[in-house]
């Protein structure tokens, strides 16, 4: 039996954490995720390979620093009002006790791959809303255009992470702000106005948005989807990240049905097709996905001319 983890200690005028699994662990594959593009204001990485991260608790704004701590472990940093409930969840948003018993590939790609990369886990930040309007930014549109307009969003109706955060980094608003951003200042970060509507009204219930963490999958999935404007795509965007949900496939994603063909089978299949052939996995069709592309059996290869960045501020 593993002995208890230490309670947070005071550290450089934060508190400080370190975690363990009872396998071998990889802060940056687990984390990575978080990072919405490589000029995310709420998220930095160090040149020593440290993972810095601004959230939102319900106890108040932390800044928290990731690093990796020996081949099991993770030791956190955090400084703010919410970074002794962070360092609380470490553990479980990490997904440390995970049970992969169940999760028996049979395509030799995706045994290699769970073999070449046997330290990701999957992200339970319990932060729902947080981490459902990047997504809706990125509904429908090339992932350049959605983080542009999270970085020019955050940046502008973001607060400053607390303690000694690297420069920059922010903590996105909360979701009084995102309600009351004007729509022309949606338009200006080149966000349309479908977008744009789906955040205020999802901020609108943003409450009820975070309940649904203690929810089952599959009800916090239902939960979502009553939401205008929010689908199976967007859900499971934020399932990934705000749930740990394994299984949270991103049906309705530009490339994902094709490279997954390419990859297993050796030709483009589409969402249906998609869908089918990886039933057998539930419930870690996601784990099986990330892990194609994290080991790079993933393989889709490349035809035409990429389809134009539509800029909604010239309509």
């Amino acid at each position: 039996m593993r002995a208890p983890t230490p309670a947070p200690v005071l550290a450089s005028a934060g508190l400080s954490r370190t975690v363990r699994s009872s396998r071998p662990f990889d802060v940056a594959l687990t984390i990575i995720p978080l990072r919405r593009g490589g000029g995310d204001p709420c998220h930095h990485i160090d040149r020593d390979g440290a993972h810095w991260h601004g959230s939102r608790m319900p106890s108040g704004v932390v800044t928290y620093r990731l690093v990796q701590d020996g081949r099991d472990g993770a030791r956190a940093t955090a400084w703010g009002p919410g970074a002794a409930e962070f360092l609380d969840g470490l553990d479980r948003m990490l997904c440390l006790e995970e049970d992969l018993g169940d999760f028996v590939p049979e395509h030799p790609k995706l045994v290699e791959a769970h073999r070449m990369v046997p330290g990701l886990r999957m992200l339970r930040t319990g932060l729902v809303f947080e981490s459902l309007v990047p997504a809706i930014l990125e509904q429908k549109v090339h992932t350049k255009s959605s983080f542009a307009a999270y970085r020019t969003l955050v940046r502008e109706f973001g607060t400053k992470a607390p303690g000694p955060a690297p420069v920059g980094l922010m903590v996105a608003p909360d979701a009084e702000t995102w309600r009351r951003v004007p729509s022309w200042k949606f338009h200006r970060a080149n966000v349309g106005p479908q977008r744009a509507q789906t955040i205020v009204r999802a901020a609108k219930v943003a409450d009820a948005i975070e309940r649904t963490a203690s929810a089952t999958p599959e009800e916090a999935a239902r939960r979502l989807r009553s939401l205008p404007g929010i689908g199976v795509w967007t859900v499971a965007e934020t399932a990934q990240r705000a749930f740990g949900d394994a299984d949270a496939l991103s049906v309705g994603d530009y490339h994902l049905a094709a490279t997954v063909g390419w990859s297993l089978l050796g030709h483009p299949i589409d969402d249906d097709a998609m869908v089918d052939y990886l039933e057998p996995l539930r419930p870690h069709r996601y784990r099986a996905v990330r892990l194609l592309a994290l080991s790079g059996q993933a393989h889709k290869p490349k035809f035409g001319p990429r389809t134009p960045i539509t800029d909604h501020r010239h309509h």
